[in-house]
Formats: C-alpha cells, structure tokens, sequence
C-alpha cells in the first residue's frame, strides 16, 4: 500500500501567544460563513481567521489584539470558555493553521472544534478557566511572550514559568505526536490489511 505524509508531528512547541478574551467564541467568528467554500491554498486565506473582528467593511485593519504588533507573531492561541462552540466547520482549524497556531488554550473547547484540531495537528489543551485567566493576563502585560507545551510530558509553561498539567485521550496524543490524519491512521494497519485481502482472495479465488 502507499503511504501518505500527514499533519505535522506534534512533540514540543514554544511560541509567542495571543490573548483571546471572548467567551463562546463561535466558528463564524473564527472563520465566516461566507469564507467557506474558499480553498486553503487561496493566497488570501490566513485573513479570513477572525476576519470580522480584525477588518472592517472596506478591508482596514481594526484595533483587534491580533492585528497589533507583537501579538502578529503568536502562534498559541488562549482563549476564554467554550472556545469553537457552533457549527462543525472544519475551515476553524485550517483557518489557525494557515496563520501558523499550533496550540489552542481554553477552559472548555467545543467538542467537534476539539476533534478537528486533533485531525489536523493542532494540539487542543483544556485547562481550568482560573488558569487560561492568568495566562492571558500575562500575555496581555507581557505582549510577545511564549508559552511552551511539551506533548509528551502533558504540560506547558507560562509566561512566567508556572507549569500546568493537561490530560489528553491517549489515542489522541498518538495521532499529533506521529502527524496522523484519518488516512495515515488507517495505513498504519496497511500489513494487516494486505495479509487480510491476501488471505480472503486465496480462500475465494472465484472471486478473481
């Protein structure tokens, strides 16, 4: 069988983080409606993440934290609760990897939106909303600092150092820390599978 290269392995990540201060953050927010049938090799596509909140009618920059300076740079994303909640829309997490974030933070992701980070290599990290508070105030009095998350050990470090544990399903973890998508994950059995058909044809050969 051939194989086929999947999302980027996940393992350790340390970037600059953004601050977002928006509970139910929805995946219209995230990603409009009107963006969705546009492919993720449009040229234009990191600008439809959070398009509403980061331009305005006519195309300009607003004020969103975003759009400032050095918060451009941020590639981990800590958010407020219910992070991705609303439709299933999988362009939320190809709209964050075209602009480079790797890792999103919150108190509580929407399950669907948490499932699609998962298949696409972007690491989804719950932690208590008293925790993702701290984060961001830090982010915010300290614009362009990183947090570091290590995959393998469940954890990531603050601005300030503080370390927080996360749990993660262990089928999940497989799947980021080896970059598998549905398909590379059923290729993964790809000897099981051509031992099966093999064995099927011989014991059916009217089958031709």
């Amino acid at each position: 069988m051939s194989t086929r290269t999947g999302p980027e392995p996940f393992t350790t990540f340390a970037a600059p983080a953004l601050p977002i201060d928006i509970a139910n953050c929805d995946t219209d927010q995230i990603i409009p409606a009107r963006f969705l049938r546009r492919a993720d090799d449009d040229p234009e596509y990191h600008r439809f993440l959070l398009h509403d909140l980061r331009f305005d009618a006519v195309g300009g920059e607003t004020d969103f934290i975003y759009n400032r300076e050095p918060y451009r740079g941020a590639r981990i994303l800590v958010a407020d609760i219910n992070w991705g909640c609303g439709s299933s829309r999988e362009n939320a997490v190809t709209a964050l990897l075209a602009n480079g974030f790797r890792c999103v933070i919150a108190p509580s992701i929407a399950d669907i939106h948490y499932a699609n980070c998962v298949r696409n290599g972007v690491l989804p990290v719950r932690l208590d909303a008293a925790a993702c508070a701290t984060l961001r105030a830090q982010l915010h009095a300290n614009p362009g600092a990183e947090i570091a998350v290590d995959l393998e050990s469940q954890s990531l470090s603050g601005p300030d150092q503080t370390r927080y544990d996360f749990e993660i399903d262990g089928f999940d973890k497989h799947r980021l820390r080896h970059g598998l998508d549905d398909i590379a994950m059923t290729l993964e059995h790809a000897d099981e599978i051509d031992g099966f058909r093999a064995d099927y044809g011989a014991r059916r050969p009217w089958l031709g």
